[in-house]
């Protein structure tokens, strides 16, 4: 995670945001006493609201803990191996 202030962001702005897009790194823009902007890529973006999706229901939770623990018990691929 970077953070910087306005000012700074202002003069190098490019080179900011070459990091956030290239390296996956969030940008944290302090604006003062308890103030700031995030900055991030758009595919981290899409990933987080894509996970706030599947969190969104209870169902969809149960489901993807499920899912988890078939894939870390190895039930799915033993599964799939022998079809």
């Amino acid at each position: 995670m970077l953070t910087t202030t306005l000012s700074d962001f202002r003069k190098d702005i490019k080179s900011y945001l070459d990091k956030v897009t290239q390296s996956f790194e969030t940008l944290i823009i302090n604006r003062g006493k308890d103030t700031g902007v995030v900055i991030m890529s758009l595919e981290e973006y899409n990933s987080l609201k894509s996970t706030q999706h599947e969190l969104s229901s209870r169902i969809n939770q149960q489901r993807l803990d499920a899912s988890v623990v078939e894939l870390k018990s190895g039930k799915k691929l033993i599964k799939k191996l022998a079809e």
